[in-house]
């Protein structure tokens, strides 16, 4: 760096003129801040820090007026107005759960003076303290709250709709059309592919029972309602029924709880030959070719205080746990590190068979980063001999022509989620309503029903296409 200095008279002035000459190949660094290191697209370069926190923008109310208020009748002491009763009068559009929520969040202040609890805001100027919902309101009184407070009447960008609202465009009903495998007068199966959120109880619009209830309610009234549910990561069939004692039948047939015999001995039999069988393939592969996963479930939440885990129960008696079995069988030998596994759970929870081959099998299934970030952080997607117990020589991995492994399937830099429900076996619902409707029922078979085989009802569900590049690539070795 070199630097000069230059001095001129102009009108009896003297102007001091600096000039600075830097390299061309090492810039100086930002005189406000010294410089980090940042990360994009995998390339390593200097950059500004990131911006502190900006203050919170508040809103000022005006001062209490004392009372009475207009419009205002008091319950209780008629001297007296609590802080949250004063907010809500002013916002008296807003929810109360709302405003409650900023009271316990400690996000409403009352301007004091100086005193031990009283702090200043950044850029307020004044002191403030924070108020209880329940502190009485002097006259005079000012109250600051968030403006967050007034932009809860704004609907958020991703809020869910509301079935009865959505209409889907023609593209969207042809799509959902297509998933369709099934469809009778009680219900409706899919093939749900992945990352399709089942249930909008998440901040999204576009879940498969909003989107369901709207464009597949075909001649009836009212769209069909989900029966169970699966992960958005993971793909397979679904069921909704179409009506209310359909919907009804089918979520009891999917608790966990103990179900009670029907009159009716076809019923009870069907219901006895259902079952869900999955397919994942899995990082290892388990001692046991087969066997029966008995491990109970707990829910803990994590420190961050929203994030959910299911976790296998540790036995204590204090511990809130849920019994969950699932039957699990190898289809084939363990080739480059992998292996597929057929899964048929006998109880219905949350993340089940994730947290099972994850920490009862010790194989977590691939593209799981939840229950396996551990395991796939170590796992080498490099190819490697195994060889085949039969005939002593390496197994090859075959990679039909033209094939693109660059999809989420096991040979990608970061795999999706390879669990799909496969199978479906479940009793014929349309057959049986008129027997389960009625209040006293025959231990005999309906007139109605022809022949056995009428009575359970079997799907079988493509794999999503990621699965099927895996599947392709390692099927040659599989039984």
């Amino acid at each position: 760096m070199v630097g000069c200095t230059t001095m001129g008279k102009r009108n009896g002035l003297y102007n001091v003129i600096a000039a600075r000459f830097y390299s061309r190949i090492a810039p100086p660094p930002p005189a406000y801040a010294q410089p980090v290191i940042r990360v994009t697209n995998n390339v390593a370069h200097l950059g500004s820090p990131k911006e502190g926190p900006k203050p919170r923008q508040l809103l000022f109310l005006p001062p209490f007026p004392g009372l009475p208020l207009p419009g205002k009748n008091l319950l209780g002491d008629p001297g007296r107005l609590t802080a949250i009763s004063w907010v809500k009068y002013y916002f008296n559009d807003m929810s109360g759960e709302n405003i409650e929520s900023h009271f316990k969040k400690g996000l409403v202040y009352v301007e004091c003076q100086s005193s031990s609890d009283s702090f200043e805001i950044k850029g307020l100027g004044k002191l403030v303290r924070k108020i209880k919902p329940h502190d009485a309101m002097e006259e005079g009184a000012r109250i600051h709250v968030p403006v967050s407070i007034a932009e809860s009447r704004i609907s958020k960008r991703f809020d869910t709709i509301p079935s009865g609202t959505l209409y889907p465009n023609a593209d969207e009903i042809d799509y959902l059309q297509r998933l369709v495998k099934y469809k009778d007068a009680a219900l409706i199966v899919l093939n749900k592919p992945p990352k399709l959120p089942v249930q909008g109880n998440m901040p999204v619009h576009n879940s498969m029972d909003a989107l369901a209830a709207a464009a597949l309610s075909y001649d009836y009234d009212e769209g069909p309602k989900l029966v169970h549910r699966l992960d958005r990561e993971s793909s397979g069939l679904i069921l909704l029924g179409r009506t209310e004692e359909s919907v009804s039948h089918l979520q009891w047939l999917f608790s966990n709880l103990n179900k009670a015999k029907s009159r009716c001995k076809d019923w009870n039999d069907a219901c006895e030959a259902t079952y869900q069988r999955y397919w994942a393939l899995v990082i290892g592969s388990p001692k046991e070719k087969e066997g029966l996963i008995r491990a109970p479930l707990s829910k803990v939440l994590l420190d961050d205080g929203k994030t959910e885990r299911i976790i296998l129960s540790g036995g204590s008696v204090f511990e809130p746990s849920q019994e969950a079995l699932t039957e699990y069988r190898a289809l084939g030998p363990m080739i480059n590190g992998c292996s597929w596994l057929e899964l048929r759970p006998l109880t219905s929870w949350k993340h089940q068979l994730r947290v099972h081959c994850a920490e009862a099998l010790g194989t977590p299934i691939v593209g799981d980063y939840k229950y396996g970030w551990f395991v796939h952080k170590r796992w080498r997607q490099m190819p490697r001999v195994d060889i085949e117990p039969t005939s002593g020589k390496p197994y090859k991995l075959r990679r039909p022509d033209g094939i693109d492994v660059q999809k989420g399937s096991v040979m990608s830099k970061v795999p999706l989620l390879h669990l799909h429900c496969r199978e479906l076996v479940l009793p014929n619902i349309a057959k049986f309503m008129n027997v389960l409707n009625q209040r006293s029922g025959s231990h005999h078979r309906p007139t109605t029903m022809s022949e056995p085989s009428d009575l359970l009802l079997r799907f079988v569900g493509a794999m999503p296409n990621h699965m099927k590049i895996s599947w392709n690539l390692m099927s040659s070795y599989l039984v």
